[in-house]
């Protein structure tokens, strides 16, 4: 169908349909690219301010960080998500049967799929899906599922034999 053959055509170059498929990715990429080592400071964004980045609060929010935020800021957000990941798969190789195991790595897994996704949309890497940045887009159904993901995880990790 003619409207598959152009979205499969804008994923890869997003200029073929500059302010029709293509104009999301191109935004996100002007945002991210403008934003700099510091950025322009908190709600200065252009992108941002003057409405030109489409879904700014749910899909294209870490563009709004990179604008406004600069390198600086996305190194501290990409900090704080190794950080998660990094306890996520600790707690899962430490986990004393299978069944905590599977848990944790159900858990780290969800959230960082989820993460991927979004920073590969974001960068034009991937079709654009509508999936939010775990904990930091909005999105109630998105953060109410993270925060009980992020309960769960809390819940294996109380419930471990502390092993002297």
């Amino acid at each position: 169908k003619p409207y598959q053959k152009n979205r499969l055509m804008v994923f890869f170059n997003p200029q073929v349909d500059r302010l029709g498929a293509g104009y999301n990715v191109i935004q996100s990429e002007i945002a991210i690219g403008s934003g700099g080592i510091l950025g322009k400071g908190f709600l200065n964004g252009s992108q941002n301010k003057l409405n030109i980045l489409p879904e700014r609060a749910t899909d294209f929010a870490f563009s709004v960080l990179a604008e406004e935020w600069g390198l600086l800021g996305v190194m501290v957000v990409l900090a704080l998500y190794i950080l998660l990941f990094y306890r996520l798969i600790s707690l899962m190789i430490s986990s004393e049967d299978l069944k905590s195991y599977l848990i944790m790595a159900m858990i780290a897994s969800i959230i960082f799929t989820n993460f991927m996704i979004n920073m590969l949309m974001v960068l034009g890497l991937a079709p654009v899906t509508g999936l939010p940045l775990p904990f930091f887009s909005y999105g109630g159904s998105s953060m109410i599922t993270n925060l009980a993901l992020i309960g769960l995880a809390n819940n294996v990790y109380r419930r471990r034999t502390i092993m002297l």
